[in-house]
């Protein structure tokens, strides 16, 4: 990959520094020298900062809008996504692969700081990594980093702590709703690498999901974000190679193919215990993918949207 995940990333985010007034951000330095961008939990962020913090959670290798759409009838708006360097978008970037806590601190973290520390198994499968000098990350969290976090990011990483930036934002806030209902992509993506697929296989995606109202706490917007995406996300992938392995595959990929499938994800969360580990993995999906195949021109559509749970869940 000739583009530098976290190089390409920092440009972005330092754009954004001349307008945090108008996208409702606060930026600031912490003693240890490490930079915080809030985009929610001191902030009010915005719409507009929901998209820049979806992309860079992205490193930027997305184009990502709302637009409206209907749910039932009912006037609405969509997040889509879509990227053409869709792996490294979503698997090497997007993934919140990286659980961080650090004594009461707690987040998932996601964004291209991810691929420096490469601690996860899902680098050593995709055989890639990457040295910075400086690193970008985004935190879901209600709480604001503190110098710990930092400087244990800095360990992980070899990069120093005044060359490290953090995007932060709760499920329950304008930009960090956005930012988790852009996953529509990533979760078809995950599923199907945890599926064995050969991800390489997949050239360009899009996604669309219902944008859920902001919740008034980060339980219920997890609850929202999920089923936006498990019962209103619509994704379609290009894919090359042969369409046995698409057959084979594709009708494992909706969340419709996990025995919990058809209650909001809020109900389903309750009943394991609020314990993410015992819910069914292969629940973690988008409602419909379409796989268009490029060398064979054929394709393979799986799943469908559950408008009636989506209603129930956003309360409308």
């Amino acid at each position: 990959m000739n583009h530098q995940l976290n190089l390409g990333t920092s440009y972005l985010v330092d754009g954004l520094l001349p307008f945090s007034d108008e996208l409702r951000i606060n930026v600031h330095e912490l003693n240890c020298g490490g930079r915080v961008l809030d985009f929610g939990i001191e902030a009010a962020g915005s719409l507009q900062a929901g998209l820049e913090l979806a992309k860079v959670c992205m490193s930027d290798l997305v184009a990502i809008s709302l637009s409206p759409t209907e749910i039932e009838g009912i006037s609405w708006q969509n997040v889509n996504v879509h990227s053409d360097a869709p792996v490294a978008a979503c698997l090497l970037s997007q993934y919140a692969g990286w659980q961080i806590s650090i004594e009461k601190y707690f987040a998932m973290g996601s964004g291209p700081m991810r691929v420096v520390a490469a601690i996860e198994e899902l680098f050593e499968k995709l055989n890639y990594s990457e040295k910075a000098e400086q690193i970008v990350g985004v935190l879901e969290t209600s709480q604001l980093p503190t110098d710990g976090v930092f400087e244990y990011l800095s360990e992980k990483t070899g990069v120093a702590v005044k060359d490290i930036t953090l995007l932060v934002a709760p499920t329950a806030s304008q930009a960090g709703n956005i930012q988790v209902v852009a996953r529509s992509v990533e979760t078809a993506l995950h599923k199907l690498f945890e599926l064995g697929f050969d991800v390489n296989r997949i050239k360009s995606g899009y996604g669309s999901a219902p944008l859920p109202p902001v919740a008034k706490d980060d339980l219920t917007g997890i609850g929202r974000t999920n089923d936006a995406i498990l019962y209103g996300g619509r994704v379609t992938l290009w894919v090359t190679g042969d369409d046995e392995s698409i057959a084979e595959t594709g009708a494992k990929v909706p969340a419709s193919s996990s025995d919990e499938y058809g209650k909001p994800f809020l109900q389903i969360f309750e009943d394991a215990g609020r314990d993410f580990y015992k819910i069914d993995p292969h629940l973690f999906s988008p409602a419909e993918i379409v796989f268009q195949n490029l060398d064979t021109g054929n394709v393979h559509r799986y799943g469908s949207v559950n408008h009636a749970v989506v209603r129930e869940s956003f309360g409308i």
